[in-house]
């Protein structure tokens, strides 16, 4: 089974007052492993980044001026991607941006059935408990070094979030425990 992690940086929190995507990185899993396969993209948004989204991207306006637009790049992400289910923390957010980037270029939208969202996944089993992907990391000692360091960045986002997901569906072998808490043993 294929599955894509998805990550977006943006220049803000809403598509519809201008806010572009600035940074595309997605990750390739095969049964729930990663194959190494990836996509990343830096985009000119055609904008300034505000000094806020840059503090959390390390991304300036500067550094992406002579990146690739949008429709640009859509062919390769959209090939990357194929059909496969996207896993995503905060799914209606990165869906909301790259549909807003899609329509812009008169493209298929993504659908949100499509989307596995591990921001919910962790809400319905720790109920309560901060979702973010960093109270994730630290939950399942995933090593944060690199982005205290580094800060966000999509492609880096999409690694720690790999892990989280591997971990909020039952680890590196789904099903092991179950098989244990059935009798059976291997």
């Amino acid at each position: 089974m294929r599955e894509i992690v998805l990550d977006t940086e943006t220049t803000g929190l809403d598509p519809s007052q201008g806010h572009r995507v600035i940074e595309i990185g997605c990750l390739e899993l095969r049964n729930r492993t990663p194959t190494g396969g990836r996509y990343q993209t830096y985009l000119n948004p055609q904008r300034d980044v505000p000094e806020e989204a840059q503090r959390i991207s390390n991304l300036s306006t500067e550094f992406l001026l002579d990146k690739p637009l949008f429709a640009d790049v859509v062919d390769g992400f959209l090939s990357f991607i194929g059909d496969s289910p996207l896993v995503i923390h905060n799914a209606e957010f990165d869906l909301k941006f790259l549909n807003s980037e899609l329509r812009k270029v008169s493209r298929p939208l993504l659908s949100a059935g499509r989307a596995i969202d591990t921001e919910l996944m962790a809400r319905r089993r720790f109920p309560g408990a901060s979702a973010s992907l960093d109270a994730l990391c630290r939950r399942f000692d995933i090593a944060l070094d690199e982005r205290k360091a580094k800060g966000h960045g999509a492609m880096l986002d999409v690694e720690l979030l790999a892990q989280v997901y591997l971990e909020l569906s039952g680890g590196r072998q789904p099903g092991l425990e179950l098989a244990a808490t059935n009798g059976l043993t291997t």
